[in-house]
């Protein structure tokens, strides 16, 4: 394993944990992405690397949800993990991640898998054109208007 997908391993697994919100399915899909990315030798030679291993993730993240009935998560849970973050969080920082994460949930998921991708796992616009099948114009034009309509959001909300 090289040390660029050594070091990719962890920005996988959040990507996949982002798409499919549950540590272990995204723990084993982080782990069958890296083998079905090294059992495809060919394409490891040539080729895009960073692009191909998150298409892997991306559609296994895919079948994930049409082999298994999900469950959305009830208020009450999301509450309790609310109340027990509290307790290792300042209370200025919780509400500042609950803010943030109600507003992503105001963003279509392309948004929110970009903003991911872009800031979160810190892939470049050039990777993300690849892995989306977009060009760099339409990466860069669809990350401000997700940042756009996230501000609109917070300040709607006064929290900015």
């Amino acid at each position: 394993m090289s040390l660029e997908i050594e070091e990719q391993y962890d920005k996988i697994y959040r990507y996949c944990y982002f798409k499919v919100q549950n540590q272990y399915a995204a723990e084993d899909l982080t782990q069958e992405t890296f083998l079905r990315y090294f059992t495809q030798n060919t394409y490891i030679s040539r080729g895009k690397p960073l692009a191909y291993l998150y298409t892997i993730a991306r559609n296994l993240c895919t079948d994930y949800f049409r082999k298994k009935q999900f469950e959305i998560p009830d208020q009450e849970k999301l509450q309790q993990k609310i109340e027990a973050g509290k307790e290792n969080r300042r209370e200025a920082d919780l509400d500042s991640f609950i803010a943030i994460k109600e507003a992503l949930t105001h963003l279509t998921e392309g948004q929110q898998e970009l903003l991911l991708l872009r800031y979160v796992n810190q892939v470049s616009v050039e990777e993300i054109s690849r892995i989306t099948n977009c060009s760099r114009f339409a990466v860069y034009r669809k990350t401000k208007e997700a940042c756009k309509e996230l501000n609109k959001y917070l300040k709607k909300e006064d929290f900015l």
